[in-house]
């Protein structure tokens, strides 16, 4: 351990040494206003958009040791001049005592202590309101009286993010900073860019007299920027410029007389950060949050969202690591997701026009649901918003203008305008909601589709229940040569980019899977005609893919648009992909004999100690041919790296054939929580699932990159909880259908379920994997494995006995 450790009682993750492999960060805000704060106390902070709406600069590439966005410094005084340096240890890199940073759930606080000075740091964003907040305390521990100042700084970009780096011209000559003088000392910095000086205004305060102020980056590091952000030259006299910028490298610096600390003395105070239309608009939140007490009152509110939202369900099982990920920081990464998408993190810049994914969000949202369906529903309406008349979808879009993108598919006007899986994983994420809600009036909710008249209006608008189903009818009818979806630009694995023509073995699963979830909610409603007519489809689309699909010892990946198979034993490379496997059990369209044999040639080619790899062997040059797969090397992301998206499907297939061994033995294997005493091998945060590890046909095998942001999140909590400890809604009740280690004696679980708790305890005398023999509700026995629903907001209990 490193670098730090697991505080579970107060649900955070301690780092101890600031010297992380790579920035570890935590999310404060939400995407209305936020952004997120690394490790070493610089953040990245914008409102609404983080492309065309950035307050912040924050540069992912520069390297670790370099100040990026904001930080803190503190000096006193040594000899004729001062000793400077960062209580956050970047960018000065001083010696210390003690360094903590406790990533919370919604804050991070930094506690340190240099040259025998203490200082705690609590950054976040309140819940309602659009600010940055960072309440300092600083202690003096050296046993003597100490004069000390503390110095805040941000410094700020364009708004457009594209082009604050890619116009050195026009870009300074708008940017600008005012000071706002207030009353008893103190001040507020006001920053723009020109044109939107009337409209969108940066500002830095602070609750504390301020004696003087920069605005200027090159003023402040001084010697016409030859000084370093390490030892600005200004902070080495008495007091900063006070220099109003007029264009350039905007900052807001406040240096701050704290005045002499008795020994064991602490002094406070708290900066803020934010936007409004002007600073009158702002001045009266300004006012508030000056105020510790209204910043405490904040800081508790984040407290309870979060204690509410982790409250809906909570597991005792007996590993430790599975625990705290399941009941803290795999659904904290899930609501991050929902609420982030794919738009920005430490690596994804959050630039140009991603926006929120399609597929991306519609994956994010089925993690979530569980504790804030109504969110959920409105983000489940937003995304049919981007959905198109004939079914398919935008591949992403701007969740503030509700303006769409058909990805890359742009670049590419020789290939299909669309992605064939998109459209499709709506169907999965509504009938995910009826099940936890029971919302049936939801189908009947009418929707607008995507296309315009040329004023702006929608040409057309269909239900809930409609979008649904023109979403399975576009990939009924838009088959290939062997009767099987066609790929279009390309299915969930958007590197694979085959020529017009291919067919898609995902897209065949994920509209097979989603036939099913259709026959189920139809059979429900009484709608029994639709219901067999979807049967009718899916029975002819099984028979059909065991008929052209199987390879021998596992399933293909496509067929290339002359009919070539890929995942194939005849390949040279990307003999065997891991979805066509796993997908195959999802879906129900593998036959059980090859079921088995699928799942054990993957676990035989694909497995590794560190993950599942998505193919094998990787491609070993570029090939135009099948696209952005082969622009990776052996063993890196989609070309035969541990993409770890992927690996909680195989979970949930194990699950299926009731083999709880190997679902748990994956479980375990991309646990990040597991991994918290191999830090410099893995290298991402602990405490959130990344998106890739390097394969064992790369040098650095076991190396995590992409963390935060990645549809993992969604599906380990769903794995986790739905499928090893099976826990999951039903349209008729929760069913208790656990698959774990025979070695378990068993678990518990409290989770809420339409208003009711449910406190159920499964027990596993005979040490099997799977199989309910008994379940007793409220002390009486019912038949079956599915506790039904109650309609009350009582706490019932619940015992399952496996055999």
């Amino acid at each position: 351990m490193k670098y730090g450790y697991f505080e579970d009682k107060n649900k955070e993750y301690v780092i101890t040494n600031p010297r992380t492999p790579v920035k570890w960060i935590n999310y404060i805000g939400t995407l209305d206003f936020g952004g997120f704060v690394d490790h070493t106390g610089g953040a990245l902070i914008c409102k609404g958009d983080p492309s065309l709406n950035r307050i912040v600069k924050y540069i992912q590439q520069m390297p670790s040791s370099e100040f990026k966005g904001e930080t803190l410094y503190l000096r006193f005084r040594q000899g004729d001049g001062y000793k400077i340096f960062s209580p956050f240890f970047v960018p000065t890199l001083d010696p210390y005592d003690l360094y903590e940073c406790h990533v919370g759930l919604g804050y991070t606080c930094i506690i340190s202590e240099f040259y025998g000075i203490r200082t705690e740091c609590t950054i976040f964003v309140p819940i309602q309101d659009a600010r940055e907040i960072r309440e300092i305390k600083i202690t003096n521990k050296t046993g003597k009286n100490l004069e000390l100042d503390a110095i805040s700084v941000v410094e700020y970009t364009h708004f457009d993010a594209v082009k604050q780096f890619n116009n050195a011209d026009w870009l300074p000559q708008t940017m600008q900073s005012r000071c706002i003088q207030e009353k008893d000392g103190l001040l507020t910095l006001i920053q723009y860019a020109f044109m939107r000086r009337e409209t969108n205004v940066n500002f830095f305060t602070s609750n504390h007299p301020v004696s003087s102020f920069e605005s200027d980056r090159k003023r402040f590091l001084g010697n016409n920027e030859y000084g370093t952000w390490s030892n600005p030259f200004s902070l080495q006299k008495k007091e900063l410029g006070n220099y109003e910028a007029h264009r350039g490298d905007n900052i807001g610096a406040l240096l701050h007389h704290l005045g002499s600390l008795k020994p064991g003395e602490t002094k406070s105070f708290i900066t803020q950060l934010g936007q409004e239309q002007s600073f009158e608009k702002a001045r009266d939140g300004i006012e508030k949050y000056r105020s510790t007490e209204a910043v405490k009152k904040e800081f508790t509110e984040i407290n309870g969202f979060w204690d509410e939202f982790l409250s809906r369900m909570q597991v005792e099982t007996p590993d430790p690591n599975m625990n705290r990920m399941l009941n803290i920081h795999n659904p904290r990464q899930c609501f991050i997701t929902k609420n982030w998408s794919r738009y920005l993190s430490y690596y994804q810049l959050g630039m140009g026009t991603r926006g929120i994914g399609f597929r991306d969000s519609s994956q994010d949202v089925m993690g979530v649901i569980d504790r804030i369906p109504e969110e959920s529903k409105k983000l489940l309406k937003k995304l049919m918003m981007v959905q198109r008349i004939k079914g398919s979808a935008m591949h992403s879009f701007n969740p503030l203008t509700m303006e769409g993108s058909k990805g890359e598919t742009d670049d590419r006007p020789d290939r299909p305008q669309y992605y064939g899986d998109d459209h499709l994983w709506i169907v999965l994420a509504v009938t995910t909601y009826l099940k936890e809600t029971g919302d049936m009036e939801f189908l009947e909710e009418v929707i607008p589709y995507y296309e315009k008249d040329k004023d702006g209006q929608p040409q057309e608008s269909g239900t809930v229940l409609d979008h649904m189903k023109r979403a399975l009818n576009f990939t009924m009818n838009d088959k290939g040569q062997h009767g099987l979806p066609l790929l279009g630009f390309a299915d969930w694995n958007d590197t694979v980019n085959l020529r017009t023509g291919a067919e898609s073995l995902f897209n065949t699963h994920l509209c097979s899977r989603g036939l099913l979830e259709m026959i189920e909610l139809c059979n429900y409603l009484g709608d029994n005609a639709v219901a067999k007519s979807y049967q009718a489809e899916y029975d002819k689309q099984k028979e059909t893919f065991n008929r052209t699909s199987w390879d021998g010892e596992w399933y293909v990946r496509y067929f290339d648009s002359d009919g070539t198979p890929l995942g194939s034993h005849k390949n040279e490379y990307g003999k065997i992909y891991i979805n066509a496997q796993s997908w195959s059990l999802i879906s129900g369209m593998a036959t059980s004999d090859r079921a088995e044999k699928a799942l054990d040639s993957l676990n035989k080619l694909l497995n590794t100690s560190k993950g599942i790899k998505i193919s094998w062997p990787g491609f070993n040059g570029y090939d135009q041919t099948k696209g952005g797969i082969t622009t990776y090397p052996p063993g890196a992301k989609e070309n035969g790296g541990i993409f770890l998206h992927t690996n909680p499907w195989v979970i949930i297939a194990e699950t299926l054939l009731g083999r709880g061994e190997r679902a748990y033995e994956y479980y375990n294997q991309i646990n990040p929580a597991a991994k918290n005493d191999i830090a410099d091998e893995y290298e991402c945060e602990p405490y959130v699932y990344a998106q890739n590890i390097l394969g064992n046909e790369h040098p650095q095998f076991g190396l995590a990159r992409n963390s935060w942001l990645s549809g993992t999140a969604s599906w380990m909590y769903q794995a986790g909880t739905r499928f090893i400890l099976g826990i999951r809604p039903d349209y008729n009740g929760l069913v208790i259908d656990p698959c774990i280690p025979k070695k378990w004696d068993g678990f518990k679980v409290a989770r809420k379920y339409k208003n009711a708790v449910y406190n159920i305890e499964v027990k596993n005398p005979k040490h099997i994997n799977k199989g309910i023999s008994q379940l007793k509700v409220d002390g009486k026995e019912i038949n079956g494995n599915t506790a039904p629903v109650f309609g009350d907001v009582k706490t019932h209990s619940v015992e399952a006995v496996m055999g």
